[in-house]
């Protein structure tokens, strides 16, 4: 009676326990962080947090108007009244005074609009800059590390939220950065090793035998000529898409986007700043730079991955090779050295 008591209530809190929705919530919330912690979440987690940072510069650096607009505007409006002024009073009578006078007007509506320009007046609203695709580039430029500096926060909000995306996010660039490594390389030594099998169809060179005579398949190492053309491939694939969408050279292609893939970032160059292309209209060049910029930089992590295991076996090898090499002129120098005392000792 006792043990059917007993188990009666072990049933009964094993039930209580199942539909606890504290219980379930928790085991929702483990399963959740164990799927973020895979490749695919890692992945899926910092698209969504590009896409969600993106969505909050937007909005923060839209709120308020840029002071530079309406300055230069003032500046504008002050320059055409003080010519029409010196316009009324010298422009009958005396042609060289009026000169005089509007090329003084002229020089310092130059140099205030020159400080305007330094001050980051490009001409365009916050509206027209902060649109969703080139406020996705901030991003990964801010999680990345890339740094281009074409675009910067203006407000104190967005300034305080950079330092916070930035400070959430390069961590989690970086978990991306090796899973996305793994995953790539894992995936690249897989089909490296297929080919290889099917172009050496004999057995001699896909077998080899251990000590105790029983075949064992052969290890395939990935070499680094291979990454080298998969990530020169790469760039130039990039090289010939942004020289005919940005009718850049096929030079600065190829420096934008090998400083860009090894996160330098100089920002001279940045696909979609020119000005024309962002009033007409045609972002989908930034949202396509997010995806080349993300896969490429997981095709470095590949290369860096393949690499050092490559030369990882390679000093083990070395490492085998010169302690053999000691070993062997240990033994001859025992040899010869036992050798001549024995002749010395029976002289």
């Amino acid at each position: 009676m006792n043990r059917q008591r007993s188990s009666v209530r072990s049933r009964g809190s094993s039930s209580t326990t199942t539909s606890d929705p504290r219980e379930k919530v928790k085991d929702c919330c483990r399963k959740f962080i164990a799927f973020m912690c895979t490749q695919v979440g890692v992945g899926g987690l910092i698209v969504v947090y590009a896409l969600v940072g993106a969505a909050s510069f937007m909005s923060i650096e839209t709120q308020e108007p840029n002071p530079l607009i309406e300055y230069v505007a003032n500046l504008r409006r002050n320059c055409a009244a003080e010519l029409w002024d010196v316009t009324e009073q010298h422009n009958l009578f005396n042609s060289s005074i009026w000169h005089l006078e509007a090329d003084i007007v002229l020089k310092r509506y130059q140099d205030d609009f020159a400080e305007a320009i330094r001050k980051g007046y490009d001409g365009r609203h916050p509206e027209e800059v902060w649109n969703f695709p080139a406020a996705l580039m901030f991003c990964l430029a801010v999680f990345t590390m890339i740094g281009y500096g074409n675009m910067v926060p203006r407000t104190a909000w967005g300034k305080g939220a950079t330092v916070i995306y930035a400070t959430f996010g390069i961590p989690l660039y970086i978990l991306y950065f090796m899973n996305m490594g793994k995953v790539l390389a894992s995936t690249f030594k897989w089909l490296y090793t297929w080919l290889h099998e099917c172009s050496h169809s004999q057995d001699d060179d896909l077998n080899i035998e251990d000590g105790s005579g029983v075949p064992q398949k052969k290890r395939i190492i990935v070499p680094t000529t291979a990454c080298l053309w998969v990530i020169s491939i790469y760039i130039a694939t990039g090289t010939i898409m942004f020289a005919e969408w940005e009718k850049w050279t096929y030079l600065d292609s190829a420096y934008f986007c090998v400083t860009s893939l090894c996160k330098i970032g100089i920002g001279d160059l940045v696909p979609g700043a020119n000005i024309l292309d962002s009033q007409s209209g045609k972002p989908t060049k930034l949202v396509i730079n997010f995806v080349y910029m993300l896969l490429g930089m997981g095709l470095v992590a590949m290369c860096y991955i393949l690499m050092r295991e490559e030369v990882r076996i390679k000093m083990q090898e070395i490492k085998e090779d010169t302690r053999l090499c000691l070993e062997d002129m240990s033994a001859k120098f025992a040899k010869c050295f036992g050798s001549s005392k024995e002749s010395q000792y029976y002289d």
